[in-house]
């Protein structure tokens, strides 16, 4: 397999990172029930990525990163944001849950 061909097979973020994107409500709804609770969804989302690279190129964090950075409104009308990150694990590592964050 060339490299081109590695790269392409071996993208498995991508489909996740669109996913959370489309699914963005039902996400948080799923995994964070109380904080999906306080956000008033009738007031929309915006996705920072641009915001979120400045940051991460600026930080001296090494790996640890988020995927996605959402700016969201509370029910007190005071916006707030959501850092989210997720690990695609496509191999079985039986270390995986005893992993540094």
């Amino acid at each position: 397999m060339n490299t081109l061909e590695n790269n392409i097979a071996d993208d498995y973020d991508s489909p996740w990172k669109e996913g959370m994107e489309l699914y963005f409500k039902e996400l948080m709804q799923f995994f964070f029930p109380d904080i999906a609770a306080r956000i008033a969804w009738d007031k929309g989302h915006q996705f920072l990525d641009k915001e979120l690279q400045q940051v991460v190129r600026d930080a001296e964090i090494g790996r640890k990163h988020a995927d996605k950075l959402v700016r969201v409104w509370s029910l007190e009308n005071e916006p707030f944001h959501v850092m989210i990150h997720i690990e695609v694990q496509s191999d079985k590592d039986p270390d995986f849950a005893r992993r540094p964050i």
